[in-house]
């Protein structure tokens, strides 16, 4: 299993009015993340618009635990909560951190798209198998 975190710093541009981090850049932060990850496996963007698929979100939910602010030093991991036996669908949880303390939990389902049927469909061996090397959390499920 492959541990992946990304370390990235709350900006300016993360904040609302009132000082807080906006809860869309939490999202944007696991959206980092996950495409670090698979470019850092060379699975990225280039290479999946070459191959023909991407990723589509079917849900993403986050649980706020504690206040970021501007400055921060956040860590967010990527761990496999399910996955289908065809790896078509999947499910991924996000851990940031700030330090020790986990600040928010993202969970995620999604799938791969076909971009040229437009239909939900098993990713290519490469991605498949790279995908699946994502440290599985305790509760992972076979979708």
């Amino acid at each position: 299993m492959t541990d992946f975190s990304l370390d990235l710093r709350v900006r300016w541009a993360d904040l609302d009015p009132n000082g807080h981090v906006r809860h869309t850049a939490y999202y944007d932060y696991g959206a980092t993340a996950r495409v670090a990850y698979l470019e850092k496996q060379g699975v990225g963007i280039r290479w999946m618009r070459e191959h023909g698929v991407g990723p589509v979100l079917f849900r993403e939910e986050a649980q706020f635990r504690r206040e970021l602010n501007f400055g921060d030093i956040l860590t967010v991991n990527a761990l496999l909560t399910g996955l289908s036996k065809d790896h078509r669908k999947w499910s991924l949880r996000h851990e940031i951190r700030a330090g020790e303390e986990v600040c928010a939990l993202l969970n995620l389902d999604g799938a791969w798209f076909d971009l040229k049927s437009r239909r939900v469909s098993a990713p290519p061996e490469k991605l498949s198998s790279i995908f699946e090397q994502i440290a599985h959390t305790g509760d992972f499920t076979w979708i």
